[in-house]
């Protein structure tokens, strides 16, 4: 529920604050007073477009701020989006534009996109504007009613569309490209069967070159670990048997000066890797005998890489991952020349899409009736005695994302008339009142599936048009419904002002020399003056103020909402 809507230098207004309460509030003044301007700052707050025309002149920025109770559904929300849910259980927008056109927001005082505005000023509320009957007569619009109505998610049916959309493109491409796509399948064969006779391994260039290296220069490494081996053991004097005399010749002193000591440690810490060393040397120098025939292997392997790298012009180390990534596009250039598994792919994901088209089709149904009985009830008593209202649906030619058929709003607006499509109605009066017929019918499923927290639905001029005992029922249809939500309408209608259980008066007035606009809560004596400008202006002040009394003190005999 909307607790508080506030604003500063926006359009006329200099500064502005309302204090809301829930049932049903309207909001009256002459015309031009600005009465849209607090239903377009809502929208701003909410995530509406934003431009610098919409600060008041001479200002530097536009604010407006609003404050909601809490929905229970927004919590987990709130929770991911990193925004404080506070423990009053108050939630406040808060948006600012400056002259410049640069806009910022902010949810429970912290930092807000305009996306995440839009996405919580959905689970908080709901306008209907004066020309609400426009919308009805779009196909989608139409649709979109009916399975908000029925609480129908269309999101599974999406994705199954777009899934089927997809193979359908792939198995296109494929009939069409059979040609292109056999000469390139024939060139990466070839490729593959080339380097499939070399079957490079990854890691084996490195290898075969340190292996060559070694045989290549194999003499050499035997002369020098002979020469290495004769220094340390077999040599005279041999360093082993050096540092075994250096070691027998300090540990006969050692025991009469302890200083010594260390040297003795590195001694024997040096005899012991000698001899490591030793044993080392033996052993390689009885595996190291040249490899000639190994050798010409080598060379005759590492010329058959360098070749092929020189073909395709790659280094020779990529060879491996080169072959590989052959393999894998050949694989996918047969998995995409395969029509009868393209063809049996798009069956399925035709199938999938259908059982969730008939889905939703079956919801659309089962709704439909009770959606039109509903709004046939509201049509009595708005004026169209006998009429009626049809939720068609119409089969369509060729499927579309959104299922197998197109859904048609028809009404007759009075008994004995047969049912047309809203865009062959020609009577725009009747339309305005259907179209409060189905805000009112929508606008109660709404209200029963809020739970905790009072939807907030604002009526904006909805009720033009209409008049005499036709006003009288909207004003009764929108209190009843301020029963069950919080609702706010934007009338000129003497009769549906005189059934709010708040009523604000907007008007405009010079300040400081700017026109500013303001709205103040009316009661008593004060209410009784604005329904009686409402119904005769001054030309019949007393006999307007006698009707507008009269008229209130009927709506207050009507058992108040619940706050």
């Amino acid at each position: 529920m909307l607790r508080r809507l506030a604003l500063q230098d926006m359009a006329i207004v200099r500064r502005l604050e309302l204090e809301l309460q829930a049932g049903f509030s309207v909001l009256t003044g002459e015309t031009g007073a600005g009465k849209s301007i607090l239903i377009d700052a809502l929208q701003f707050v909410l995530g509406e477009r934003a431009d610098a025309s919409r600060v008041r002149e001479g200002a530097a920025r536009a604010e407006v701020s609003a404050e909601f109770d809490t929905p229970a559904a927004l919590h987990a929300w709130l929770h991911e989006g990193g925004f404080d849910p506070g423990a009053d259980g108050l939630l406040l927008l808060r948006r600012v534009v400056d002259a410049q056109g640069r806009s910022r927001a902010w949810i429970n005082g912290s930092a807000a996109t305009v996306a995440q505005l839009r996405e919580v000023g959905d689970a908080l509320v709901e306008i209907h504007g004066q020309h609400a009957w426009q919308h009805l007569t779009r196909a989608g619009s139409a649709r979109a009613l009916l399975d908000a109505h029925a609480g129908i998610d269309t999101a599974p049916l999406q994705a199954a569309w777009q899934h089927w959309r997809t193979q359908l493109q792939a198995l296109e491409r494929a009939r069409t490209q059979q040609a292109s796509l056999a000469q390139e399948r024939e060139r990466l064969a070839w490729q593959i069967a080339e380097l499939d006779r070399l079957a490079p391994q990854p890691g084996e260039w490195d290898s075969l070159n340190a292996e060559q290296g070694r045989l290549a220069h194999g003499q050499a490494l035997v002369d020098a670990a002979r020469s290495a081996l004769q220094a340390l053991d077999e040599g005279e004097p041999a360093a082993a048997a050096l540092a075994s005399r250096a070691l027998d010749a300090l540990q006969d002193v050692v025991r009469h000066d302890a200083r010594l000591q260390p040297v003795v440690e590195v001694l024997m810490a040096a005899q012991v890797q000698l001899q490591d060393a030793a044993h080392t040397l033996h052993a390689y120098l009885g595996h190291a005998d040249p490899d000639p025939e190994r050798l010409a292997e080598l060379d005759q392997r590492i010329g058959a890489w360098l070749s092929l790298a020189r073909r395709f012009r790659r280094p020779p180390e990529e060879l491996a991952v080169l072959l590989q990534g052959w393999k894998d596009a050949l694989r996918e250039l047969d998995a995409g020349a395969d029509l009868p598994a393209l063809e049996a792919a798009c069956s399925r994901a035709e199938a999938v899409w259908r059982e969730a088209a008939r889905a939703v089709s079956a919801q659309r149904l089962k709704a439909a009736a009770p959606l039109a009985a509903s709004v046939t009830q509201a049509m009595q008593q708005l004026g169209m005695a006998g009429g009626r209202f049809e939720v068609a649906l119409v089969p369509l030619a060729a499927p579309e994302s959104q299922g197998l058929e197109a859904v048609e709003l028809r009404m007759a607006g009075h008994a004995g008339a047969t049912p047309r499509a809203l865009g062959k109605v020609a009577s725009g009066g009747e339309l305005s009142r259907l179209a409060l017929a189905v805000a009112v019918t929508t606008s109660r499923a709404m209200a029963s599936a809020a739970g905790d927290s009072p939807a907030t639905l604002i009526f904006d001029e909805i009720d033009a048009g209409v008049g005499g005992q036709v006003a009288d029922q909207v004003g009764r249809l929108m209190k009843e419904l301020g029963r069950t939500a919080q609702v706010l309408a934007v009338t000129h209608l003497a009769q549906v002002a005189a059934c709010a259980d708040q009523h604000f008066v907007v008007s405009k007035a010079e300040e400081a020399g700017q026109v500013s606009s303001r709205a103040v809560a009316v009661a008593g004596e004060g209410r009784v003056a604005e329904i009686a400008r409402m119904l005769g202006g001054e030309r019949l002040a007393g006999t307007s103020r006698a009707h507008a009394a009269a008229m209130l003190a009927s709506n207050n005999r009507t058992e108040p909402p619940d706050e």
